[in-house]
């Protein structure tokens, strides 16, 4: 029996939000997303979290969830990032806490009240630690080839795996449904 593969899209959130950008998770958390800072600010409670794997991830999705002053106390300078980016890339020219909070910032323009929550609770293995989250938002308009309506609510899943070295994050591997995003905005 012969069967024909269709091709298939495989697409990252994050890239295909950074894209927007270039071209045109406590999960939960009550953390509201002012203003992105200019610089990252590392405070005791910072160095801490670095002790402690879980208390890392806490951080990292606040992070994400827009709290800006998490990364200097959670992402090595050397920090890099593994993900099929749209343009082609591979996340490797995002590095240290200063990409990545740059990166952030572009997916989160293209939906600013973005929220990521725990779907379970993370897996801590020696220096690796996992999460698997979902992200709710609106969308903002601007998404290239996008036909959703600004004000179009999405969720979308993925899981972040990281490795830890010396008490920070090192490196980031992302893997999310981007597919469902890009569905929701309508730009297949």
């Amino acid at each position: 029996m012969t069967t024909t593969a269709r091709p298939r899209m495989r697409l990252l959130l994050p890239a295909a939000v950074a894209a927007l950008a270039v071209s045109a998770t406590t999960a939960a958390a009550s953390t509201s997303s002012s203003a992105p800072a200019a610089h990252s600010v590392t405070s005791p409670g910072h160095r801490a979290a670095a002790k402690n794997p879980k208390a890392m991830l806490d951080a990292w999705l606040r992070l994400w969830n827009g709290d800006y002053t998490q990364a200097s106390g959670i992402i090595s300078p050397d920090f890099t990032v593994h993900a099929a980016l749209l343009g082609g890339g591979d996340g490797s020219s995002i590095r240290g806490a200063g990409g990545l909070v740059a990166w952030i910032a572009q997916t989160r323009a293209a939906f600013p009240d973005l929220r990521f929550s725990l779907q379970i609770d993370p897996l801590v293995a020696g220096h690796r630690a996992s999460v698997r989250w979902t992200a709710t938002g609106t969308y903002a308009g601007g998404f290239p080839g996008a036909k959703a309506q600004p004000g179009t609510v999405v969720t979308f899943t993925g899981t972040d795996t990281l490795r830890i070295q010396n008490g920070k994050f090192v490196e980031y591997w992302l893997n999310s449904d981007t597919l469902q995003l890009l569905t929701l905005l309508r730009a297949l």
